[in-house]
């Protein structure tokens, strides 16, 4: 595995290491943390996704999140029950967060947890939508103004309440009768689309979960042995009901408020890469169902709290990758499509604002990159990704950590859309049709992901070391610049195999050596040997 450049993806990657709390005898910063929340609840009138007026809010719509100071640099981490937050609404909160912080946006991840009983926020989706014939009802200026105000107020009071922590737990466990896959496969390979009402179907509710991450992740800052705050990471679609009118954060911030309450400890909840995962098999729409799923996540949360080991918090490192996605061009998905669908009053209301306006403020602003980031502090890394990422984006980082813990958010900046693999557009199925991002999206998310999680000490590398050399080295006592290089199917040994992948690959049909091999990059993956230059990448 490694990581290959790819040609949309930014080859620079902003590094921000804060200082750690240092060694015993030695002078330094320590790591201080604070915790802040604000009320983000629409009041009566103001629209629900995605143009309904909100009529009752059942319980409060929360903005939660951290902030870390590492004595140099200032990071923040924010969670909010909204659906979406996208393009520029997306920027200016960000940046008025990190003003009240200060910091720079680059250093603020917000996310949205993704209720549906809940709003979204496009501001330049929103001026579209104003010039549009007979324009659906959208979220008022002064209300978003306030919502950004509120946001900094809360932060920049949060920093004079900064307090030392000098550890971080880990922990997970695995959530029973939660989530399920939304795609269930059919007849002739075609997908089976089971909604997040899919149980109101007895033959959905019947199917099996099928294709999810089981388990919720849990990071935990501490002081001496006593938590100061908590975060969650679990993968699913955090919807029960939704667009009737009434507001609320769902069975995820129920049960996230409920262990807040028991415990007496800040609890914050982000949704992982749940595009194609919903608690459709285990929800019909009804008020018991909805508290069976908050029960069942709460005692995944308070198992997985169990099971979190503290060790010291040691030092923080934020890195980012700024990368820019294809538009789509297929039938259907093109400016042109857009723009119609937004000009038709008769055309659906949703459809009109997600799959016309939102699309077209995407594509406006294509050239001002995503900036997807991984924060690492201590054995915890947090990986943070825009849109809404398919769970095989979550388990490639899962894959890429090994035996590292690695929690993941999704639903950062929310203008691709899905995120979909290059074989969802194919298969077909829900998320491909609410993709404002085409084909070849995937890989090059995947190389933003590698570049974030590679060792930040390795060498670019390219696999194969030129073939010859390799033999060379086995049969005639030659020499190579960088074994990790040679090393071409990323086993942790010098063979025969090594070569013969390569030219397996190259002449017999094989499949493709590990990454980096057809372009310089980083190789995410340990490695025995090591490899500190590597000329033909420099």
């Amino acid at each position: 595995m490694g990581g290959r450049t790819i040609v949309l993806v930014s080859l620079g990657i902003i590094l921000a290491i804060g200082c750690a709390s240092p060694p015993q005898g030695e002078t330094g910063p320590a790591l201080r943390i604070s915790t802040f929340r604000c009320d983000v609840t629409p009041p009566p009138g103001e629209p629900l996704i995605w143009a309904t007026p909100l009529v009752e809010a059942l319980d409060p719509l929360l903005a939660k999140g951290i902030v870390i100071d590492a004595g140099d640099s200032r990071y923040v981490l924010c969670a909010v029950d909204w659906c979406e937050i996208c393009n520029g609404s997306d920027l200016a909160f960000r940046s008025a967060m990190a003003l009240a912080a200060g910091t720079d946006a680059a250093r603020v991840a917000l996310h949205s947890v993704h209720q549906h009983a809940a709003p979204y926020a496009d501001v330049e989706a929103h001026r579209l939508l104003d010039v549009a014939p007979e324009p659906p009802l959208r979220l008022s200026d002064i209300f978003l103004q306030d919502i950004a105000a509120r946001l900094a107020a809360a932060v920049a009071e949060s920093i004079a309440r900064l307090e030392p922590f000098d550890q971080i737990g880990i922990g997970m466990a695995k959530v029973e009768r939660v989530a399920s896959t939304r795609r269930l496969p059919g007849e002739g390979g075609k997908i089976i689309v089971r909604y997040s009402g899919g149980a109101k179907d007895p033959k959905l509710a019947e199917a099996p979960e099928g294709d999810i991450d089981p388990f919720v992740r849990t990071i935990t800052f501490a002081r001496g042995g006593k938590p100061i705050a908590r975060l969650h990471y679990y993968a699913t679609h955090p919807q029960t009901f939704c667009c009737d009118g009434r507001a609320s954060s769902d069975f995820v911030g129920l049960a996230r408020e409920a262990l807040e309450k028991k415990e007496g400890i800040f609890q914050v909840y982000f949704t992982g890469c749940a595009g194609d995962v919903t608690a459709g098999k285990y929800n019909d729409g009804t008020v018991e169902a909805r508290s069976g799923l908050r029960e069942r996540l709460l005692a995944g949360m308070e198992a997985s709290i169990a099971a979190t080991e503290l060790s010291p918090a040691g030092s923080v490192e934020w890195r980012t990758v700024p990368v820019t996605f294809p538009l789509r061009s297929d039938k259907g998905y093109t400016i042109e499509d857009w723009r119609a669908r937004l000009a038709d009053p008769k055309a659906a209301i949703g459809a009109r604002v997600y799959e016309a306006a939102i699309p077209i403020a995407f594509a406006a602003r294509i050239r001002r990159p995503i900036e997807v980031s991984a924060l690492r502090i201590g054995r915890a890394r947090i990986l943070q990704l825009p849109g809404e990422p398919m769970l095989a984006f979550q388990k490639y980082a899962q894959e890429l950590a090994g035996d590292g813990f690695i929690a993941v958010a999704g639903y950062g900046d929310c203008g691709p859309g899905y995120i979909c693999t290059d074989r969802a557009y194919d298969e077909g199925g829900y998320e491909p049709t609410a993709s404002n991002v085409g084909k070849g999206s995937e890989a090059i998310l995947k190389g933003a992901i590698r570049e974030l999680l590679a060792d930040p000490d390795g060498a670019r590398i390219r696999k194969g070391e030129g073939r010859e050399p390799i033999l060379s080295y086995l049969f005639a006592s030659g020499t190579l610049s960088c074994l990790a290089a040679a090393d071409a199917n990323d086993d942790g040994q010098m063979n025969l195999a090594d070569p013969i992948s390569i030219l397996q690959y190259l002449f017999g049909g094989g499949p493709q050596p590990a990454e980096p091999f057809l372009a310089c990059g980083l190789d995410p993956t340990p490695s025995p040997f090591g490899c500190r230059a590597h000329p033909p990448c420099e």
